[in-house]
């Protein structure tokens, strides 16, 4: 694999992944007459002192493209005379560039302040750095209909970022993900997913990380290890399993589809992973959505979300333990959970089904 960074027209990095030799030169110049990025408004954070959690106030976003004609996909080559877009080349195997309309970005730099001059909401600049990561030329698609080489190469340059991005000061979490489906609020079909580098450790990831701690002072053990060693004892659960990770559904699952993906050795993040084991994972992985697709009777393809859990950059690092996740709102064909009100309001779940039956089921379209 060849790596290639260029600058867009208007200053943003866009990196390019080739597997596919000859390698090309990558010369394309964007000529778009857009403004400089360094002039544009930036993202900023906002605290909500009930939850003590950080808030993205992003309202440039609110401009983003939404479900573009065919020819105007903004993630297809640039050829000649056609509608020019985010990638200058008129082919290309593999892109991560910036966001355009970015979460949290490394030109957010103004001063902290505060809100009405209150110190009870601070205010801080959302430094950072929000990535797309374009999977394929092909206009339409995902991570699952990519070949098991070509899904390495994605996979290589998640563990690429994932380092670059670690090494930027105020990043403190690398967090991967695909989102597929306009059920899921996808408004581009082209296959990619992205990269968010926040400034703060998520709230997700703070919660689990208090859990691991408080089971390493009780029991002397990793958390993540005793469950996926439970899981593979138990075995009801187990999805597939290889030389090198483990596919289950979580005896908690609170979506009506549920999978997680963990390496079978103590990993924290996808850079730590050996040739072998990224190997493998595109091979499994690609066979865990395969199954998501053929879950429901008519369903070609299942909206879903799906996540690389890494450890924090610069904190706990030896609590965590790399593993994927990826779940579907989809409870039945054609009927989508909606979160109900202690759901959305309480953050207080309900599974409309067992993890028994999803595995067992996810087992038998294999």
């Amino acid at each position: 694999m060849r790596k290639t960074s260029r600058r867009m027209a208007d200053g943003r990095e866009i990196i390019y992944f080739d597997d596919t030799p000859p390698y090309p030169a990558r010369e394309a110049v964007d000529t778009r007459p857009l403004p400089p990025a360094d002039e544009q408004p930036t993202p900023q954070m906002r605290f909500d002192p009930l939850t003590g959690e950080w808030i993205a106030v992003a309202a440039a976003r609110n401009d983003r493209t939404f479900l573009p004609a065919a020819d105007q996909d903004p993630l297809s080559p640039t050829v000649p005379g056609g509608f020019p877009t985010e990638i200058a080349e008129s082919d290309y195997d593999v892109v991560v560039f910036e966001n355009r309309f970015p979460s949290f970005s490394p030109r957010a730099t103004e001063p902290a302040s505060a809100i009405d001059g209150d110190p009870l909401w601070p205010v801080r600049p959302a430094s950072g750095r929000t990535e797309v990561v374009v999977f394929s030329s092909e206009a339409q698609g995902s991570f699952g209909s990519l070949s098991a080489s070509r899904a390495r190469t994605v996979i290589d340059a998640w563990a690429d970022r994932t380092t670059a991005l670690s090494e930027v000061p105020t990043v403190e979490h690398v967090f991967i993900f695909e989102n597929r489906g306009r059920e899921i609020g996808v408004t581009l079909p082209h296959p990619h997913g992205q990269i968010y580098a926040f400034p703060f450790v998520p709230p997700k990831m703070t919660t689990m990380l208090a859990r691991a701690a408080a089971h390493t002072r009780e029991t002397g053990r990793n958390l993540f290890r005793d469950v996926l060693d439970a899981e593979r004892k138990a075995g009801t659960r187990v999805v597939a399993s290889s030389a090198h990770w483990t596919a289950y559904v979580p005896a908690a699952a609170r979506w009506p589809v549920e999978v997680h993906l963990a390496p079978n050795r103590d990993v924290a993040d996808l850079p730590a992973l050996t040739d072998e084991e990224r190997d493998d994972l595109a091979v499994v992985y690609l066979d865990v959505l395969g199954r998501l697709d053929r879950y429901y009777p008519g369903v070609d393809t299942l909206p879903y979300i799906s996540g690389v859990f890494q450890a924090p950059v610069t904190r706990d690092r030896d609590l965590f333990r790399l593993h994927l996740q990826v779940f579907s709102i989809l409870r039945a064909p054609g009927k989508l959970k909606y979160l109900a009100g202690v759901e959305s309001a309480m953050a207080s779940w309900v599974n409309d089904t067992t993890p028994e039956q999803v595995a067992a089921r996810l087992r038998e379209v294999a």
